[in-house]
């Protein structure tokens, strides 16, 4: 496992970070359930995007502690694409793990996930902000004790009538969403390689509301 990550972050054998080496790293967290029967549901887009981001660069998957890993490097920087394994609900466990154990500095965090407050398809960026009652998120600010993160919200709208919240998020994509949805992929993908090479701010004004 040692040697798989020391061959796609470009170390040898003993080497060690350093401060600019760390600054140079960035944890894209796709939160997820893990399972068959949860792969095309609308609350699992975090898992999806960095599926495409993976598939598109032709990078592997590795099955590590608390979820599936794997790194995409571009003009100097790594990123490191995480999907946990624990379940939405305590997507914190495993963002906080993999943010230590790779020395990673929290402003160097990307949470990626579905908001229900978006209408389908919408991209936005932000530095901070409350959970709005994801409880992925909600966990991981539990977790980290800060609400100051970044997270890349993919809105799936609120077309559920009363009391059908869960069955909605948890449903797959109809097929008017599934035909849109290649198109949105390709740009979040490109929001998440802007995050590390051109910045935060700079990322949100390109990308946030397209």
């Amino acid at each position: 496992m040692i040697e798989f990550f020391r061959k796609l972050l470009g170390l040898k054998k003993d080497a060690h970070y350093t401060e600019g080496d760390s600054m140079k790293k960035f944890l894209i967290a796709g939160l997820g359930n893990i399972g068959p029967k949860y792969e095309n549901t609308r609350h699992n887009i975090g898992f999806k995007i960095v599926d495409f981001l993976a598939r598109e660069n032709e990078l592997t998957w590795e099955t590590a502690k608390l979820g599936d890993v794997t790194v995409h490097k571009k003009k100097g920087r790594s990123f490191l694409l995480l999907k946990p394994s624990t379940y939405m609900n305590l997507s914190g466990k495993a963002v906080k793990y993999w943010l230590d154990k790779e020395n990673i500095p929290l402003e160097n965090l990307l949470v990626v996930t579905d908001d229900l407050n978006l209408q389908f398809g919408t991209l936005r960026v932000k530095t901070k902000g409350s959970d709005g009652g994801h409880n992925g998120l909600k966990d991981i600010q539990d977790v980290l004790q800060t609400t100051q993160y970044n997270r890349f919200r993919f809105g799936i709208s609120d077309a559920f009538s009363k009391g059908r919240q869960v069955d909605y998020v948890l449903g797959e994509w109809d097929e008017e969403e599934t035909k849109k949805l290649p198109e949105r992929l390709e740009m979040a993908s490109q929001i998440i390689e802007s995050f590390g090479l051109a910045g935060i701010k700079e990322t949100m004004n390109t990308f946030n509301g397209k």
